[in-house]
């Protein structure tokens, strides 16, 4: 006798009356059904486990010719219900066309400028011992052919020079400390060694704590500065790690702890988060840092200027995270603070520098006027109106006058939007997201937006208030010429900015004749 239970399937009655470890799908089921007994008898704690887990859905003509595979069951855990494939990792191996569609079709990234091949000739610098040799292209010899997939289907043809060195020096599992200029390709030359790295070797091996309870043990932790910049590292991460059995989420303030946890609840093996979040979680016993083989540390000295080192050294040496992990330490700008920090947290690691440290990329053309403080308006809607189409980035010194120059703005017909640390985390991804798909051209920022973000396409960046440091100079102008793109970098200085002066003239000087000054 058969009985169909609340989920509406047939399951077959034992003599005694009880269910059978069977399961008999309906007739006009097919064979994507086919796997239920073995997933069933694979987890014996669970009378039934969901048809749709087993399924292998139809792979969408894009990747029509791409080998199907069959695909081991996932194994539930007991911490919050996550469950694990047959790696040992809790992200799906399976294709499926919403999310290829989600995650591919509608990116938006940097593509190679006509000026990708100067990269070949920027100056890296690497200094320590038993160097390897870099990876000279995206190919199987180097990255497992899930991973290869992914960086096919995002459009990277070439690796950049610190992706070249990235990949090699983390694929063999030393530590690193590289100072890159902004816009080379970093983000995916520690996320590329990082899956390589977890795909070859597993989860981590690490006994956990008696007292493990509830908490979450990622396999790799990634603290960033901003939400904006942690954000950016996690969608990335979800393009790289498709169909790789390896799962990432992203944790920051701003958000419900309730949202937090939801986002947690499947379980994750790449974190990325900023400081105070993922401290605040380790103390609320919802983290923990035991099973860590790999740490990322990126803008790292955006991070001790914005006051984060106490944090930061309480998540690495006093979290239980283990010694023994691989530490990856980017940063534009290589100041005494940084080398004490990557002398207290790497081991036997290697230097890299591509390019001047601190120095601006070769593709920006910049320009530097000056102007009195009650003129800067005038000469803005003068810069606008003759510059045409692209996007453009407006940094500001302070955050009312974001808001209040984006509404001038919209007062001269200019479409725009701002964007700095008061306004609310959904009103921040609001603007960036109409930046980013063209609804406005114009973005006012803050330097909230000045570091790490990939903003695709920025044509101008325009100092309204240029700042007082060479470090957020370097950065706001980075925004733009990226990926072997030109772009132009306006800046409006004035007797305000004297403590700048020096530090900006010897930079221009690098990169002349490419600079003018009105």
């Amino acid at each position: 006798m058969a009985n169909r239970g609340n989920s509406g399937y047939l399951w077959k009655r034992n003599s005694e009356g009880g269910s059978s470890d069977s399961y008999n799908p309906p007739a006009s089921s097919n064979s994507r059904f086919q796997n239920s007994r073995e997933m069933r008898d694979d987890h014996s704690t669970h009378n039934y486990y969901p048809p749709h887990a087993t399924s292998n859905p139809p792979i969408s003509s894009r990747w029509a010719g791409l080998v199907q595979e069959t695909y081991p069951p996932r194994r539930w855990t007991n911490r919050r219900g996550a469950y694990k494939n047959h790696l040992g990792f809790h992200g799906s191996l399976r294709p499926s066309r919403f999310s290829e569609k989600e995650l591919f079709e509608s990116m938006e990234h940097v593509t190679e400028g006509i000026n990708f091949d100067n990269y070949d000739n920027i100056p890296v610098e690497v200094n320590g011992d038993n160097i390897p040799e870099p990876i000279p292209e995206f190919s199987e010899e180097y990255i497992p052919k899930s991973l290869l997939d992914n960086i096919i289907r995002c459009d990277y043809r070439r690796p950049t020079p610190v992706q070249k060195y990235g990949l090699a020096i983390g694929c063999i599992g030393r530590d690193l400390m590289a100072c890159a200029q902004t816009g080379s390709g970093k983000t995916a030359g520690f996320l590329f060694p990082i899956i390589i790295s977890m795909l070859r070797n597993g989860p981590s091996k690490a006994p956990l704590p008696d007292d493990y309870g509830d908490r979450y043990f990622p396999t790799c932790l990634i603290l960033s500065p901003t939400r904006e910049l942690a954000l950016q590292i996690y969608q990335e991460s979800q393009r790289f790690c498709y169909c790789t059995g390896i799962a990432s989420a992203v944790v920051y303030g701003g958000t419900p702890m309730r949202e937090v946890l939801d986002s947690l609840r499947s379980g994750c093996d790449i974190l990325v988060g900023t400081p105070g979040r993922v401290k605040d979680m380790i103390q609320r016993g919802i983290l923990g840092l035991e099973g860590i083989t790999h740490l990322v540390l990126d803008e790292a000295d955006r991070m001790l200027d914005m006051g984060f080192e106490p944090q930061i050294r309480d998540i690495v040496e006093q979290s239980g995270m283990p010694r023994n992990r691989q530490t990856l330490m980017f940063s534009a700008t290589f100041p005494d603070e940084i080398q004490r920090l990557a002398g207290d947290f790497l081991i036997d690691y290697v230097f890299l520098a591509v390019g001047r440290v601190g120095g601006a990329a070769q593709d920006i053309e910049q320009r530097v006027i000056y102007v009195e403080d009650a003129d800067k308006d005038s000469y803005l809607l003068h810069e606008l109106e003759n510059w045409g189409n692209g996007r453009i980035l407006i940094f500001v010194e302070t955050k009312r006058k974001a808001d209040i120059l984006q509404r001038y703005l919209t007062t001269q017909h200019f479409q725009a939007a701002s964007i700095h640390g008061d306004r609310s985390q959904a009103d921040r991804e609001d603007a960036l997201s109409a930046f980013k798909l063209n609804r406005v051209q114009i973005l006012v920022a803050t330097d909230v937006a000045a570091r790490g973000l990939d903003i695709p396409d920025v044509s101008l960046v325009i100092n309204y208030d240029t700042p007082q440091n060479i470090e957020d100079y370097v950065h706001r102008i980075g925004r733009t010429g990226r990926a072997g793109n030109t772009g132009v970098a306006i800046s409006f200085i004035n007797e305000n900015n004297r403590p700048i002066a020096r530090d900006l003239y010897d930079l221009l000087d690098e990169n002349s004749p490419d600079f003018w000054i009105h």
